[in-house]
């Protein structure tokens, strides 16, 4: 038996309003995320979106995680195009190597059941 631990996150945000202070500039939410910019935009790794119950909704994999995470809130072939609305929670994991980055994702997606991964998912019948 082959024995995966999963590394801790590297970065979570959360959905969540600006608290403004007397020289802060305004950021613009991504469905309701203004922290995107803690995201590493040149490391690859893993991204979990959770809903509000930290339910696991989907996993991803990314050379680049921050462009990466901003096309599954804008572009129309994300598997989360119709649930961008129940993401409450992302995590971040670094992970540089590309075979670990697609060994990791599997193990999460079939380990704790991730809700809208399905071409990976050997969990379902």
């Amino acid at each position: 038996m082959i024995n995966i631990t999963l590394p801790k996150p590297d970065v979570t945000i959360v959905r969540r309003k600006q608290e403004m202070g007397p020289d802060e500039t305004p950021i613009k939410p991504i469905y309701g995320f203004i922290d995107f910019h803690d995201i590493p935009r040149d490391k690859g790794g893993l991204l979990l979106f959770f809903n509000q119950s930290d339910e696991l909704l989907f996993v991803g994999k990314a050379r680049k995680l921050r462009p990466r995470l901003k096309k599954h809130f804008e572009d129309q072939v994300s598997p989360l195009r119709n649930h961008r609305e129940e993401v409450a929670k992302i995590s971040a994991i670094i992970i540089d190597d590309p075979m670990e980055r697609e060994i990791y994702e599997t193990y999460v997606i079939n380990t704790q059941q991730a809700k809208y991964n399905v071409e990976k998912a050997f969990f379902r019948d």
